[in-house]
């Protein structure tokens, strides 16, 4: 106990001495109705054993009393007297072994301890302890011979075999590490408590052997199995089951037991919410969207601030592309957890989703006055002022995210930032940096086909590199042969390569797969019209895409006079 209170009332040295683990604790004249003076007078009768006892409550109570004002030495004097008095009382030399233990006084422990041992009855409990403390202390021999005791006199107990474990395991005895836990799982008179603890321990040395992952929690999952069969009912011991099961990738046995539990701990809502966001983490991995959104939906009815839940419904929707109800939900994580840092860059992604890029540059600007500022920032802010057309500022932001990249995380700079980082050249007219940076893309990522497109189509478009851009295009087309922009990209390609008639064959394919009418297109397929001297083709077509949107270009060619 750390108690800082000075001032203990009688009622509550009372309680301690009644529940301190001390046989007989409660006065005599509380129980009988006896006067002090007749209590005393039987007392000083008693045989000496009862003497003893009484004296070991007295030192206890002591004890207790220097605790609660923090004097921390002469309650352990107080407390190592009261066994002494009465070594007998095994809870309490384990009660007073653990204080001394927990004040790193190992060898006053094993002083108590060595005592209770030598008793003919002492308990596997008391050599468990004793073989503990034994191996804190580095005495191995010593350590492993209370262990191998302990277990001799309470085989069903575990306390013996984890220590041995343990004590295998700092010796680097893992093959016997492994056994000790093989010989505790051949017990067949074990109860559930035991067989859970087990699991524990299979995790442990899975956890410090990974290459042995998967036996060792193929056994652990063994002892689970076997813990289940003996039906727990205490909600406490099926939590651990389930926590167990979940730890060794069980998790639909897992799942099962959470979700048995949830009307069992309804009111212990700290427990609830424990249970909720295991069955969500589980239906999370186990790409089951519409469960875990259930358990995280419960979970913030329960407990409306609960920022972490709001963050996985925001990752749910997003994952959707719900773009609406990601935003709501990520602003509810910041608004409850405003340091939960990359909420904000999930936040923006989910705003420029949405074609909210001003909302995405102040979700960015915010997280920069609170963060240093990294990769992530700076791209998010690029794709942002790209967005908004701020091409310059585009570039700005490509630049220094490039330059943070190179110093920290240069595997950031991959063909996706490179493609985005030459878009927002190629619309600034720096069109010679955008072609090198179309060419990093693709060097990085060969099979591209939207940078392909892109490039092909950017020289087309200027009349330029038109034998590499017909390639690039007929790339893409291969990766995606039903893409109206790649089938206009190709039309356009051939058209100036004077090839109008395959050409027009490419945009009329175009124009049928394209979902919505493109002005484009149309405008595209008036040219080739036109080259291919059917005006009246031509004019149709220029006019569809004028219908589409204004463009003066477009218009002026349908201002010149018809040929006679």
């Amino acid at each position: 106990m750390n108690c800082r209170l000075k001032i203990v009332p009688p009622l509550l040295i009372a309680a301690f001495l009644v529940t301190s683990g001390c046989k007989n604790a409660t006065p005599r004249e509380q129980r009988s109705g006896e006067s002090a003076q007749a209590a005393r007078k039987k007392t000083n009768e008693s045989p000496p054993n009862s003497r003893k006892t009484a004296s070991a409550h007295a030192h206890y109570a002591a004890g207790v009393l220097h605790e609660l004002n923090n004097e921390i030495q002469p309650a352990l004097e107080e407390f190592r007297q009261a066994v002494q008095d009465d070594p007998d009382d095994e809870t309490l030399v384990l009660e007073v072994s653990r204080r001394f233990l927990q004040e790193k006084q190992q060898e006053k422990a094993l002083e108590i301890l060595h005592l209770a041992a030598a008793r003919p009855a002492a308990t596997g409990e008391v050599f468990a302890r004793l073989g503990l403390v034994l191996g804190q202390l580095g005495r191995k021999e010593e350590a492993l011979a209370a262990n191998r005791t302990a277990i001799k006199k309470s085989p069903n107990a575990l306390a013996g075999y984890q220590n041995l474990f343990y004590q295998f395991l700092k010796n680097k005895q893992t093959e016997e590490a492994l056994k000790i836990l093989e010989e505790a799982g051949d017990r067949s008179d074990v109860d559930a408590e035991f067989l859970i603890a087990l699991g524990d321990l299979y995790r442990n040395y899975a956890l410090q052997f990974p290459t042995q992952r998967e036996v060792v929690h193929e056994r652990g999952a063994a002892a689970l199995v076997r813990a289940e069969m003996q039906k727990p009912k205490s909600p406490q011991t099926r939590l651990r089951l389930a926590d167990g099961f979940y730890a060794v990738g069980k998790s639909d046995k897992a799942a099962q037991i959470y979700l048995g539990l949830i009307d069992q701990v309804e009111d212990v809502p700290m427990v609830l919410e424990a249970v909720r966001s295991r069955l969500a983490d589980i239906y999370l991995r186990g790409n089951d969207p519409k469960q875990a959104r259930e358990q995280l939906e419960a979970i913030v009815r329960a407990d409306p601030v609960n920022a972490q839940a709001y963050y996985f419904l925001g990752s749910l929707a997003y994952d959707e592309k719900n773009w609406t109800n990601a935003i709501e939900h990520l602003k509810k994580t910041l608004v409850f957890r405003p340091s939960f840092e990359q909420a904000y860059y999930d936040l923006a992604a989910a705003q420029l989703a949405a074609d909210r890029a001003g909302d995405a540059s102040d979700t960015l600007r915010s997280a920069k006055s609170r963060f240093p500022t990294r990769f992530i920032t700076e791209f998010l802010m690029a794709l942002a002022s790209q967005h908004l057309k701020n091409y310059a500022d585009a570039i700005t932001h490509f630049t220094a995210a490039e330059i943070i990249a190179k110093a920290g995380d240069p595997k950031s700079l991959n063909a996706n930032f490179y493609f985005q980082a030459a878009i927002a050249n190629e619309r600034s007219g720096n069109r010679e940096q955008a072609a090198k940076l179309f060419e990093k893309s693709l060097e990085l990522q060969p099979d591209f086909p939207e940078a392909q497109n892109y490039l092909g189509y950017m020289w087309a478009e200027k009349g330029e590199n038109l034998d590499r851009a017909k390639e690039l295009i007929e790339k893409a087309l291969k990766a995606e042969p039903k893409s109206a922009a790649y089938l206009d990209s190709m039309g356009w390609v051939l058209f100036k390569l004077n090839q109008p008639q395959p050409a027009l064959e490419y945009l009329l394919k175009a124009v049928e797969l394209n979902e919505e009418p493109d002005a484009t297109l149309y405008d595209h397929l008036g040219d080739i019209y036109a080259a291919l001297n059917e005006t009246g083709k031509a004019r149709e077509a220029w006019q569809k895409s004028l219908g589409v949107e204004a463009n003066d270009e477009v218009k002026k060619k349908l201002d010149v006079p018809k040929t006679p």
